[in-house]
């Protein structure tokens, strides 16, 4: 395999972890870190080499984008008191997590995302 070709298949690679540590890591950041994740991924998303990639690419972007729905629907929760928009956002946050911690494993044990 040429050098040129065999870089073009690390960059992803590497890009790819970066992204799940974004997300991972958005609890310190208030978000902002999912953010830039989601925004790399629909910029770059279109120079992706293979289903494997494109896979994880759309497992983050889902994960994100259903993350944003639940913490939108569950908003009025805080309108309520504060302990059912704690508990609800809480639950969302886990759940977020543990799809970002699922994807990176299957990623680094190079197995692809199902949706």
């Amino acid at each position: 395999m040429s050098t040129e070709v065999q870089t073009w298949r690390e960059e992803p690679r590497t890009l790819t972890h970066v992204m799940y540590a974004l997300h991972t890591v958005t609890w310190f950041s208030g978000g902002i870190f999912s953010v830039i994740a989601i925004l790399i991924n629909l910029v770059k998303s279109g120079d992706l080499p293979d289903d494997f990639y494109r896979s994880h690419w759309r497992w983050q972007a889902r994960t994100f984008w259903f993350a944003l729905l639940w913490f939108l629907v569950t908003s009025p929760l805080w309108l309520l008191f504060a302990l059912p928009g704690m508990v609800a956002y809480g639950v969302i946050g886990l759940w977020y997590l543990y799809r970002c911690l699922r994807g990176w494993i299957a990623f680094n044990d190079r197995r692809p995302m199902t949706a």
